[in-house]
Formats: structure tokens, sequence, C-alpha cells
């Protein structure tokens, strides 16, 4: 009798032992899930638009043949802020010019930059909207520029554009040349040279500038290559539904993203069965730095995912069979909980009217 005492001890504590490694496993990975997939400013502008929630941020990135201009987002701002009003939503907000809204916008381009005898043709961002609310990118020297600002004779370069050009990356304030006119470096930045970054396409010099400079260069007004905006959410996919609804585009010319909650474990396990055939398209859309990164990070979440699932299964069954042989073997009957919970229903009654009638004597003495 003994031996099998011992013997069936050291099962469960092995049982045991197991189900805690697991939940240490599934606690490990879950920490490792959020180490690679955090950091990305660029898929966080709703939790620093709304701390409190409430708010989704979606993505848009269109095919060349889209067609989709400045005036088209324009039109699209100014018909939310109609649907929000009909809707009731609004500001909780005291300051009378906050906004229940933010959009950015960008087309891709390439330009030549002059100064002095040195010149490089280098990628070519025009942003508008509040781009770099979007997209804080890692600024050394300067200041970013707004749409807001009435010159937009301004432009963001990076680093190695700043040495190249003029042997220093400490350049906020000087000039350089696009097409015969000059623009003012209002801010250097360092680009991210890490592998996963100068895979996603930030492998080469990238100057920022105001859309409308960009548009200057080509002659016309060029169509957009990306919008984001981050809005109000009511309700799940509200906002999602209301820009897919309403910008204009249609499916087969657009990618929508809502990115407030791509790198969560549920979407983790969506993106599991898609896996090795999500990166084909018959769109043709690229997308951008930002995107790909965000894009690459999702399939790490999801492999860990993956990792996490097992041990999950492990857990859910050791707390059935556990939860099973407990009820087995338990000692008490629904009746008699049921007279217990009674019991203690009663003694709370009778407590109560024992303090109220303490409480009328002492009023009387």
């Amino acid at each position: 009798m003994k031996r099998i005492e011992i013997h069936i001890s050291r099962k469960k504590c092995i049982w045991f032992a197991t189900a805690i490694a697991a939940l240490l496993l599934v606690w490990l990975l879950n920490l490792l899930r959020i180490a690679l997939v955090g950091g990305q400013e660029s898929q966080n502008m709703a939790a620093r638009w709304g701390k409190d929630g409430g708010v989704a941020q979606i993505s848009c990135f269109f095919s060349g043949t889209a067609g989709v201009t400045r005036d088209q987002v324009i039109g699209f701002g100014h018909q939310l802020d109609s649907m929000l009003l009909e809707e009731s939503i609004t500001t909780d907000s005291t300051n009378e010019s906050a906004r229940l809204w933010t959009d950015a916008y960008s087309a891709v381009g390439s330009v030549t930059l002059v100064r002095e005898n040195e010149s490089m043709t280098v990628n070519a961002l025009g942003v508008g909207g509040d781009f770099f609310y979007f997209h804080p990118l890692d600024l050394q020297f300067g200041y970013y520029f707004f749409e807001s600002d009435i010159n937009q004779d301004y432009v963001v370069i990076d680093e190695d554009i700043a040495w190249q050009l003029f042997g220093s990356n400490d350049v906020a304030g000087m000039q350089l040349s696009i097409g015969n006119k000059p623009y003012v470096v209002s801010g250097v930045i360092h680009r991210q040279d890490d592998r996963l970054s100068k895979a996603a396409g930030l492998e080469k010099p990238l100057v920022y500038l105001s859309y409308q400079a960009l548009c200057e260069m080509t002659g016309g007004d060029l169509t957009l290559n990306h919008y984001e905006i981050v809005m109000p959410n009511p309700v799940t996919d509200y906002a999602y539904n209301k820009v897919k609804e309403n910008l204009g585009v249609g499916e087969e010319a657009m990618v929508l993203v809502e990115n407030t909650k791509r790198y969560s474990f549920l979407n983790g396990l969506k993106q599991i069965p898609k896996f090795g055939i999500r990166s084909m398209s018959e769109k043709a859309i690229i997308y951008p730095y930002w995107e790909n990164v965000a894009r690459a990070k999702e399939d790490i979440n999801s492999l860990i995912v993956l990792l996490q699932v097992p041990f999950i299964v492990y857990l859910v069954v050791f707390l059935l069979v556990n939860m099973v042989l407990w009820y087995r073997h338990k000692k008490w009957t629904v009746e008699s909980l049921w007279k217990k919970s009674k019991d203690f229903s009663y003694q709370l009654s009778a407590r109560r009217r024992m303090q109220r009638r303490k409480r009328k004597e002492e009023r009387r003495s």
C-alpha cells in the first residue's frame, strides 16, 4: 500500500510541476512577444491619442491606380465631422479646440538634393496632415515641420544625407536646393539601420518634405499612397467601417489595417492560417517601410502565439481534469451548500438587526 501511495504522489508532483512549467513558459513567451513587437510608435497612435481607450487607428494603403487625391481625404474629413455630429459622438475635453480625430497622408517620389558642389538623388516622402505625430521619428537635431506652418519650404533629412552633403549631422537650419529652389533643413533624424528595417525599405537615404513641395517638383498633384487616421471607435469595427465605406476607394485598390489590436494574442491566432500566403496579393500595392516592419512583426507575433498554444491547451486540460477529479471526490452536496448559504444569510441578517437595535439604544441614551 505504501508503495502505491508513494507512486501516486510522485505522479501528482510531476503533473503539477509540468503545469507550473507550462504556465511559466506561456508567461515568458508572452514577455518575449511584447518585447519583439513593441516599440513601434507608428502603430501606437491610438494609445497616445486616447489614453482612456475608445479610439482606433486605421491605416490605408492604395494601389497606383487608385488615384486618391489630397482633396478626397479632406472631403472625407468634412464628411466624418458630419457623421460624428449626427451620431452625437463628442469629446469630453473642456478645451473647445480639442479634436475628435486626426489624420495624415503621404506620397512617394524621388528628388535630387544639391548643396554647393555636392548632390545626391534620394527617395522622398511627401507628407501632410499630422504625419510626424503618427511617425515620431528619432530626431537627432532640430524639429519637425507641420502642415500648419506658413512656410512649407522645410525638409527633414536623415544622418546619411547630412554627412554626405554637409559633412556633419548637426545641420538644422542650413539650406539645400531641390530643383533650383532653396529648402531649409528643419531636422535631422537617425534612420533605423537594423536588419528588419533595412529589409523593409530603409536601406537607402530618405528625405521628408511637404506633400505640396513634392507636388511642385513633379509639376502636378500626386496621388496618395498612404492615409492614416485615429478616430473614435465606440463599438468594435466602427472606425474601420466608417473609413472603408466613406473614403471612396474600392476594395480592389486598397488595403485597410486596424493597427490598434494587431499584436494581440487573438489576432495572432487569426493570422496563423494565413502564414506563408498573407504576403501574396493581387493588389498592386507597395507598402511603406513602417508597414513592412509592422507586417514582419505581425508574423513574429503569430509564431510566438503558435508556440504558446500547446502549453495553454495543456493548462486547460490540466484544470478540467482536476476539476472533474475534485468534483468526484467532493464531500459536499448541492443541498448542503444551499443549507450553508441559508444559514450564512440568516446569521448576516441577524447581525444587522442586532447592530440596528444597538444604534437605536445608543441614540435613546
